[in-house]
């Protein structure tokens, strides 16, 4: 019964999704970022990461991973650096039209197309080599776009970072994720 669940869940997720633009306010220590999702184009991927929205998951997790012209990654670790237990991998949407540009949000993942969960990354400059078909014929999906506040992204690149343990660019100062929202639109 709960394989069916699983299977259904974000089947179910994807359905809710799809009937209007979804919106996420993501609140972190260095300001706020209003996020705009891509249901129609990425109707799985962004199943996937309102399920984490809605669990609370993401609050007091860390952009762990922050490289200054390239992008900066989230999502799964804690301030302490402890990986945080996920659900199912996902399959990659990457071959949905959308480009890794500035101020957009993919999902990362291992070499494996289909293995993202949790993390995300937030393009800080245009990244056409992460685009389907990228270097292993799948890319990285996209889908969203951070809509206000592109100066906490450039903030949040800027930050000093360090090696710890097996993790490098990882910032000196935790930049903590304090929590991601949906926004209600309002009628």
């Amino acid at each position: 019964m709960r394989k069916i669940l699983t299977l259904l869940l974000p089947l179910c997720l994807s359905l809710a999704v799809q009937a209007g633009e979804v919106k996420v306010l993501m609140k972190t220590t260095k300001g706020e970022m209003e996020i705009a999702l891509y249901p129609d184009k990425a109707p799985k991927t962004v199943a996937n990461f309102l399920r984490y929205v809605d669990e609370g998951f993401y609050d007091g997790t860390i952009f762990h991973r922050v490289i200054p012209g390239f992008m900066i990654q989230g999502g799964g670790y804690t301030a302490d650096l402890r990986k945080k237990p996920t659900h199912a991998p996902i399959e990659n949407e990457a071959k949905n039209g959308l480009k890794n540009e500035r101020g957009t949000i993919a999902m990362a993942r291992t070499s494996e197309p289909h293995s993202a969960t949790s993390q995300f990354f937030i393009n800080h400059k245009n990244n056409p080599n992460l685009d389907y078909p990228s270097f292993d014929g799948w890319g990285y999906a996209v889908f969203g776009r951070v809509t206000k506040g592109l100066d906490v992204l450039d903030a949040i690149a800027a930050v000093p970072t360090t090696e710890r343990g097996y993790l490098r660019d990882v910032p000196v100062e935790p930049v903590i994720i304090q929590s991601v929202k949906r926004i209600e639109e309002k009628r």
